[in-house]
């Protein structure tokens, strides 16, 4: 069975199981893809693995690595020679990124490297750029089209796959690059996005490490003065304890290697997410820690601010210690480098003993010694998140290395704004969004793409400027609709004087005959419908001197109200007889009657007309008898 970049193909081509990377891992390929007889690419290939390791000591020498370093070696795999490394990051994605800042460089001063770098989630470069990739290139087929070359992010396009959508192999996309390299899309917009975290480098190393004063053993001291970078380890033995690591400490055992005795005061250097780590843990201390560490608040009251301070760092010396001590009782069994380096050394210090620790005069002179770095950074409230979504000015009086410098609010405003244009996007799914812009093929040219994202940028502007106006509000147009839909004459010509009206007689005189034809129309719908109603019974139109004799005092009381307006139109039309449906003034009544005085459908109805019954107080009395 072969393994293929990532996956397991068997001999006959069928799909095996995928190899997927750990969490928190990051895999990068190095090729020199130029015709070189084998003996000279392999020193070739040996010549960028020397210039990879002097580039990454010099420019991160003072790095510490949250687990596994930056490092290359010559690998040979389905019949390709190149240079592999794979690096666990843990929790710091920054050492990703470093490490996709030294790849890019190495591919600038040699002009024949190709390199590929992927993690966990597969194409992690186009994941940045999941804004403005092409619509065509999914994270179901993306696999190996992502190369770095000459500081440039150049894509493998679909005809390496003969136009079918599906991933292709590390061999296919290392044969493509050799025939077509001219072929491959380069995109501007897609390289910014990509590369966007890799312009606060190289200064963002400096800027991600954090110094503090602590009081530790002196034995210690001297271990992180020679060997900084094991403080990864430790924190990370501490961050991850359990039962088991602890036992030592809680038993108060003899044999500890680093006992709460002849302590100094030192800085010691954290990068952030170290320093977060322990820093945020909360440990109660062994008891060996317990009758140095005291508490804030004593017997006495309040202890002084130089008091609490030192607590501080007690308390935050009492974890670094127990992190190493944890470290020592496993370090020849753990597989970390640093870790196994550690062992060494504090092997070496214990067999010396106490002859080669430093003196206080030694460690005075240490560099950097009484560094203490400002712990702001690590306290962010709702108004400094929004001050930074709007990009504000910190006050001057603020630390500028805080969490408010310029490029923690570039990240924040960058992220809130794609957030917004995945709300906003129609098109989006629960995959992500699904953009068009760069929506073509460019698979057999490599052409620039400028003219065409100017043409996509025009075609955004005119799909923006339609749905502008399918969302915009007409309201004389809208008003002029619901008078439309009421029978009502328009505004305008309600406004118009008697003057006007013979100003312009054949537009008015139409207008006017409109009406008529409307209202004649309605009359003969109601009149059709009144004959329906009566020959099925609904309306009982019976004389009105019957009814009233049938009516008795609470129905006088309904249509009491009543009884003007039918007056008026008596008086107003003797020919045509107004007439009250009796049987639902009954039915109104008999249901109000069975509500029993409280609240029911019948009274509400009946208030919502502006009709109050009088009390049945003849039945009350019915009743008591």
């Amino acid at each position: 069975m072969d393994v293929q970049d990532g996956n397991q193909t068997s001999q006959d081509g069928t799909e095996a199981f995928p190899r997927s990377l750990p969490d928190n891992c990051v895999e990068y390929m190095l090729f020199v893809l130029e015709a070189l007889e084998p003996r000279a690419l392999l020193t070739e290939l040996e010549n960028v693995r020397k210039a990879a390791m002097q580039l990454c000591m010099a420019t991160a020498r003072d790095y510490i690595w949250q687990r596994d370093s930056f490092q290359l070696q010559i690998k040979r795999e389905a019949g390709l020679v190149y240079l592999h490394g794979s690096t666990d990051y843990g929790d710091s994605i920054e050492d990703e990124w470093l490490i996709v800042y030294l790849l890019r460089r190495l591919t600038i001063t040699f002009p024949s490297l190709w390199v590929r770098v992927f993690d966990g989630d597969g194409e992690f470069l186009l994941v940045e750029a999941a804004n403005v990739v092409p619509n065509w290139l999914s994270p179901e087929i993306d696999s190996s089209r992502a190369w770095i070359h000459q500081g440039k992010l150049q894509l493998i396009p679909l005809s390496a796959s003969s136009g079918v959508k599906r991933p292709i192999s590390l061999e296919e996309a290392v044969q493509y690059i050799k025939l077509h390299p001219g072929a491959l899309i380069h995109s501007p917009f897609v390289e910014a996005e990509a590369f966007y975290r890799l312009e606060k480098y190289p200064g963002n190393i400096e800027a991600s490490m954090h110094h503090s004063l602590i009081t530790i053993p002196r034995k210690l001291a001297y271990i992180l003065h020679e060997q900084p970078a094991s403080i990864a380890p430790a924190i990370e033995s501490f961050y991850l304890r359990d039962p088991v690591t602890l036992k030592p400490l809680m038993t108060a055992a003899l044999d500890l290697h680093f006992p709460p005795k002849d302590l100094v005061t030192v800085s010691v250097r954290f990068t952030k997410v170290l320093f977060a780590q322990v820093k945020s843990q909360r440990f109660a201390p062994p008891p060996i820690w317990g009758t140095i560490i005291k508490p804030v608040e004593d017997e006495a009251g309040p202890i002084s601010e130089q008091e609490r301070e030192k607590s501080a760092r007690l308390e935050l010396a009492m974890k670094v210690t127990s992190g190493f001590e944890m470290l020592a009782a496993s370090a020849n069994k753990q597989s970390n480098r640093l870790a196994r380096e550690f062992a060494i050394l504090l092997e070496d210090v214990e067999e010396d003993g106490d002859e080669v620790l430093p003196t206080d005069e030694e460690i005075v002179k240490w560099p950097n010694v009484d560094r203490d770095d400002d712990e702001a950074w690590l306290d962010i409230n709702f108004e400094d998140f929004e001050n930074e979504l709007q990009g504000r000015q910190r006050d001057m009086t603020e630390k500028e290395n805080g969490f408010g410098d310029t490029q923690t609010q570039a990240d924040l405003r960058k992220i809130v704004s794609r957030f917004e244009d995945f709300l906003n996007d129609e098109t989006a799914g629960f995959e992500g969004v699904e953009l068009h812009d760069m929506d073509r093929d460019n698979d057999s040219s490599g052409d620039s793409e400028e003219g065409m994202d100017d043409e996509d940028e025009d075609e955004d502007d005119e799909s923006s400027e339609d749905e502008d106006k399918a969302v915009s509000f007409d309201e004389e147009q809208f008003d002029r609709m619901m008078r439309e839909m009421m029978g009502l004459p328009p505004e305008d010509e309600i406004n118009l004087s008697g003057a006007s009206l013979q100003e312009d007689p054949p537009a008015k005189g139409a207008q006017r005959k409109w009406e008529e034809e409307e209202e004649e129309d309605i009359r003969k719908l109601a009149a059709q419908m009144e004959a329906e109603l009566k020959g099925l019974g609904a309306l009982k139109l019976d004389a009105r001197p019957e009814r009233a004799k049938m009516l008795g005092s609470k129905e006088s009381a309904v249509l009491g109200e009543k009884g003007k307006g039918i007056e008026r139109e008596d008086e107003e039309s003797s020919d045509e007889e107004v007439d009250i449906d009796y049987n639902l003034a009954k039915n109104l009544l008999e249901s109000f009657k069975s509500q029993a005085g409280l609240a029911g459908p019948a009274g509400n109805l009946l208030g919502m007309m502006g009709m109050k019954l009088p009390r049945d107080e003849d039945g009350e009395q019915e009743d008591e008898k």
